[in-house]
C-alpha cells in the first residue's frame, strides 16, 4: 500500500489490487477510513469519519486531484 500523500494527519494510498477499478484513493486517520472515487472526486465509503471531516478530505482531494491522477496512471500503468 503505497502512501502517495500525506495531508496533515490524513494518509492517500492505493490497494494493489485496485487495478481493475475506476481512480480512486483510499484516506486513513487512526482508525478512521474512507474511499474516494477521483473523476469526479466523490466519496465511495466512508467509516468512522464525521460528515464535516468527509468534507474537509474531499477538499483536499479535489485540490490535489491532478497529482493523485498522474500517481495512480503511474502506479497501475493506464
Amino acid at each position: 500500500m503505497p502512501t502517495i500523500l500525506q495531508l496533515g494527519p490524513y494518509r492517500l494510498y492505493f490497494y494493489a489490487n485496485d487495478r481493475g477499478e475506476p481512480p480512486h484513493v483510499h484516506v486513513e486517520r487512526d482508525d478512521s477510513v474512507a474511499k474516494f472515487w477521483l473523476s469526479p472526486v466523490r466519496l465511495a465509503t466512508s467509516g468512522r469519519f464525521s460528515r464535516a471531516e468527509i468534507g474537509r478530505i474531499h477538499a483536499l482531494i479535489q485540490e490535489h486531484r491532478d497529482l493523485l491522477m498522474e500517481e495512480w496512471h503511474d502506479y497501475f500503468g493506464d
